[in-house]
């Protein structure tokens, strides 16, 4: 059988984000992954954005690209899945990135499938780790599997590009340099790429959510033991004291205590924070799939043979209405005694 020719295919693509214009956070953190994976292969690394009026594209050169591919119209304004993977599929057929990485937040792990489903490759998602292979020039792909117990390395050495997603927050941004310079390079395709058949009625902001779940330093999650929607203002309460945002357990979303947005775990969003406090949450597989990976983990349960308490690093076997409470108040007193700071 013979190898496919990849000769052609050079460079490491990131999948830029931006909201109302304004580039997101992600987008440089990417550049973090990219910028060691384009080193290692001795390739230039690009990052792709697309939108309308987008403001501050030099700052993704400070950040450490060499190049930026910028797709900018009206029609793009609002993400809309079917238009943005033919924008990427134009992009990929024309300049033939040998990797391409996106941030597995809800655009990426809405976009990245559609097009690897027509560019014909492969895609792993929320990994944890990329690497390179020295020997094969193969992305080495390292994702959780089986609800979190084994970690598994992916290749893809049968297609290009060799795409993947990476979890949220799981590197910084590298330090911002602005003398470096690189290429801002503005495509333009025929209109007809830019329609979608989803029609934009409106957007409805989420006013549960001050901080993307995604973004928060900061997880308080609550559970089936939380026994009602109205004891998950306890974990409101809790989160802002701590300057964080609400999560949530499938069961507690499925039982309509708190919105879809704040559902953590396989079916949910996938949330690495510097503190994960896992309150009422008995710590089922898919649960622990979408924030194993987080800094620190404090679980609060009654149930001492709680699945939780295997991953935690912190735990208190207790009733957490007796927990909660005492600890808002320990948290107010703190605060106080330091000036609310």
């Amino acid at each position: 059988m013979m190898l496919a020719d990849f000769s052609s295919f050079k460079g490491v693509w990131t999948l830029g984000e931006q909201r109302e214009g304004k580039i997101s956070s992600v987008s440089y953190e990417l550049l973090n992954w990219g910028r060691g994976l384009a080193d290692k292969l001795g390739v230039e690394l690009s990052s792709i954005i697309i939108g309308y009026k987008i403001e501050g594209v030099e700052e993704l050169i400070y950040r450490g690209a060499d190049r930026v591919y910028i797709v900018d119209h009206p029609l793009l304004e609002r993400f809309t899945p079917d238009a943005y993977a033919r924008v990427l599929e134009a992009l990929v057929k024309e300049y033939k990135p040998e990797v391409f990485i996106a941030s597995a937040t809800t655009l990426g792990r809405t976009v990245m499938p559609v097009l690897a489903a027509r560019i014909g490759t492969g895609l792993t998602a929320d990994c944890t780790g990329l690497d390179i292979e020295p020997e094969t020039r193969l992305l080495l792909q390292t994702r959780p599997a089986i609800g979190g117990n084994v970690m598994a390395t992916i290749k893809t050495p049968n297609h290009r590009p060799q795409m993947a997603t990476v979890r949220p927050r799981s590197r910084k941004p590298l330090p911002r340099d602005p003398s470096r310079r690189g290429e801002i390079i503005f495509k333009e395709y025929p209109e007809d790429l830019y329609k979608s058949k989803v029609n934009f009625l409106r957007f409805i902001k989420d006013d549960t959510l001050e901080t993307p779940l995604h973004e928060a330093d900061i997880v308080v999650s609550g559970g089936k033991g939380l026994k009602g929607e109205k004891n998950f203002q306890m974990l409101h309460e809790l989160a802002r004291l701590l300057g964080g945002a609400v999560g949530a357990s499938r069961s507690a979303v499925d039982m309509g205590w708190i919105s879809y947005p704040h559902q953590v775990g396989l079916s949910g969003k996938t949330v690495t924070p510097k503190l994960y406090m896992a309150i009422g949450i008995s710590g089922a597989v898919q649960h622990l799939a979408g924030m194993s990976s987080s800094e620190t983990i404090v679980a609060i349960n009654s149930d001492p043979d709680a699945n939780i308490f295997k991953v935690c690093d912190f735990g208190i076997v207790g009733d957490l209405f007796e927990v909660i409470p005492v600890l808002i108040e320990r948290i107010k007193k703190y605060k106080e005694e330091r000036g609310n700071d």
